[in-house]
Formats: C-alpha cells, structure tokens, sequence
C-alpha cells in the first residue's frame, strides 16, 4: 500500500481532530490488525506514514488502550532504537454484537481482532419488537457480567435482515418479523447506554470478510446470504454500497428456473421463496423426514447420509448457483462469498453451487477461487452483529466512539 508520507502536521497537538486524523490512525490500527504483532518502523514502511506520525498515534492509540507493547525484540546491536513491537489489546475491552434472525437472535461478544468470546442464541417466538430488544439487552447484562466484568464495552452493533437504515438506525421492513419503521437503534442505546450501530447482516458480513477475511475481498466482493431470509450485499475499492436509504441487496425476488414455490409477494418462483431455510424445513415435515419444520434438524439427517435430505439440499444448491452466476455476471467481484449452513455442514454443497456457476456464468473464470464459503462458520450472525460496531472503530479509532467511553 502507498499514500503520502505525513509528517508532523498530523501528529498529536498540532493538528486538531478531524478526518485527517482519524484516517492516518485508522491506517495504523488496520496496519497493526493485518501484520501485527509489528515494529512502528515496519508500520510506516507499510503504510507510507512518516515514522513520526506513526508514533505519535501509536503513543494515543495504546493511551486508548487500543494498543499494547510488547517486550523488545531482540535484533543487531547498534545505534537507533529497540524494535518494540505493537499488536492490538484485545484484552482490555469488548464489543457487544447482536444478530435478529426469524426464530433466534444471537447476542455475542467479541475482542478487537473479532474473535468471538461467547455468543448465545435466545428463541423469541412471539415476543414483539419491543419486547425482543428488552430481552436482548438483559442477556447483554448477563453475559458482561459472567464473562468480561473486567473490560471495557465499546459499543454494541446490531445486524439483521429486511431492510435496514444504517444512518438513521431504522429497521425499515423485515416481512418475516413483521416489523417496519423500528428504531432499533434508539431503543438499545436507551436500554444499554452503549454506542450503537445497525446495518443489513449482508452488509456487516461483507465488512468482517474485509476486515478480518480474506484480503482478496477488499478489491470487490459480493456476499450473498441464504437463511429463512435471503439477501446480498457488495462492496469495491473502500466502499460498500448501500443504495438510497440502505435499500441495496435486496435479491429476496429474483426469478430462479425450476420453482414454482409460491412467493409472499403474489408471484411464484422467486429465490427466497424457493431456497429460504423455513421452505426447506417445511418440505422436510412434508415428506415425513421431520415430526416439525426444524430446519437444522433436516441438516442433521442429510449430513448424517439420509438420501431424501440431501436430494432437497442439493435441489437447493442448484437454485442458490443460478442467483450466485447472475450476481457474478452483473457484478464481476473479485469473490463471491456464501453464507449458507448448508455450504458449512454439507462438503457436496459447494461444488454444485460452482457447478451451477461454470454453467451459466459468462464472467466467472477460476469458479474455485470466485465462489467461497463465509470465512466465519459457526460464527457469522455472532460476527455480523459485532463487525458492525468494529468496522465503525477501526473506520475511526479517534472518533466520537472512543470519546464517548473515554
């Protein structure tokens, strides 16, 4: 990576806080969360950062407990300073993540690098929106006490699906909840007194892909997630695309071959009508696999050999390739990243996705190296939830977040 060099207008008391600052720190923190533990010295070469801007939002950055030194190490003897490696303190505070889904929402918190510390699934059938968020917010309470009562919370990131508005921290609609015009984030910051951040679970899962996934997202990506909701997200160079009022992603109705599943929306065939979790467990009951419509009990049995589950998540592998090769093929991303637990629990998935890809697909080259499972398995909702409110800090480590816990 190249930029300027910056030299001693952007260090710490002669320039004020503003977005260039806070761009050259967050350029530090992010060089510190790909390479670290690493040397200042090593920082600058990386980042085109003059060696006495880099100190100086180091000094700030482990004065905000950010960053920690570690013991020196050892190297040639000579004139100059020690090398002192810095790597993030991931273990002085916490970020809260909360993931909504249609049955379950998963409340879970993380550490700087994103790893997941503990997450719990809470079933909230019937409970309404208000009543849901209370919820949420008591198990936050329970899980701060018993597993970080020594740590700092930075804030609490909320993802779900429907259509969400991050600015305004608006779940706009979620047919499947039955929510519209929710706001959510005025409801927790009331509850919790934490910052927080809401966005679409594609959007925060396209945000861990480049943050804490794979590098080669970072160039464009598109995240196409298949739960009982369906949608995708994209993102090139430094910006994920949101669309007016965060409509982007919304992929729920694109027409797939070869279903005649009836849609909410009045038409048959569309993708999420015909690949959502709730219509596959609902066949499964259907054709007597299952007493009741569960869909990971229906993933249980097909990884478990039963022939009739795995035909119905095969069938299904087939639709979700057709959308994964038309997104590919409108799109052209550097990636295409799956979150789907079929994909993570059944290995035959995947190759059929890429089948369905190689067949239809006119941009799509490498297949294997375009089409990819979620580098989260077993924790993407905890992960989006939680990504929401990192990305905000990594995005701007010196910004109104730090300020409001310090």
């Amino acid at each position: 990576m190249t930029s300027r060099r910056v030299g001693a207008e952007d260090l710490p008391g002669t320039l004020s806080r503003g977005p260039r600052r806070g761009a050259s720190a967050s350029v530090v923190l992010r060089a510190v969360l790909d390479h670290g533990p690493i040397a200042r010295s090593a920082i600058a070469r990386r980042t085109g950062l003059s060696a006495a801007a880099v100190t100086g939002h180091t000094v700030e950055l482990i004065r905000l407990g950010l960053l920690r030194e570690l013991p020196e190490e050892p190297g040639p003897k000579g004139p100059g300073r020690p090398h002192v490696p810095v790597d993030l303190d991931t273990g002085r505070h916490v970020v809260c993540g909360v993931h909504l889904a249609v049955h379950h929402a998963t409340v879970a918190l993380l550490d700087l690098r994103g790893n997941v510390l503990v997450q719990h699934e809470e079933p909230h059938a019937g409970l309404g929106a208000e009543e849901l968020l209370a919820r949420t917010t008591e198990i936050l309470d329970d899980l701060l006490l018993e597993h970080a009562p020594d740590r700092t919370p930075l804030g609490l990131g909320v993802a779900t699906g429907g259509w969400v508005d991050r600015a305004s921290g608006t779940v706009v609609e979620h047919a499947m909840l039955g929510w519209r015009d929710v706001p959510v984030r005025a409801l927790l910051t009331s509850g919790t007194g934490f910052a927080v951040e809401i966005d679409g679970h594609a959007r925060a899962l396209v945000r861990a892909e480049r943050l804490l996934g794979r590098r080669r997202s970072r160039e464009s990506v598109v995240q196409l997630f298949t739960g009982n909701v369906v949608d995708a997200a994209f993102a090139t160079g430094d910006t994920v695309h949101h669309g007016p009022r965060s409509a982007a992603g919304a992929v729920a109705h694109l027409p797939v071959d070869g279903s005649t599943e009836p849609c909410r929306c009045g038409r048959a065939g569309c993708l999420e009508a015909a690949v959502s979790e709730q219509t596959l467990a609902r066949r499964g009951a259907e054709m007597g696999l299952l007493a009741d419509e569960s869909f990971p009990q229906l993933l249980a049995l097909a990884a478990n050999g039963d022939p009739i589950a795995r035909k119905l998540f095969f069938d299904r592998a087939r639709l979700v390739g057709q959308a994964a090769a038309l997104l590919i093929d409108v799109l052209n991303p550097e990636i295409l990243v799956l979150v789907d637990r079929s994909v993570a629990q059944l290995p035959d998935c995947l190759p059929i996705i890429r089948e369905e890809v190689r067949t239809r697909s006119l941009a799509c080259g490498d297949v294997e190296e375009t089409v990819v499972g979620t580098s989260f398995p077993g924790t993407e909702l905890a992960t989006a939830g939680g990504v929401v409110m990192l990305d905000a800090l990594f995005e701007d480590p010196l910004g109104p977040l730090l300020a409001r816990v310090s």
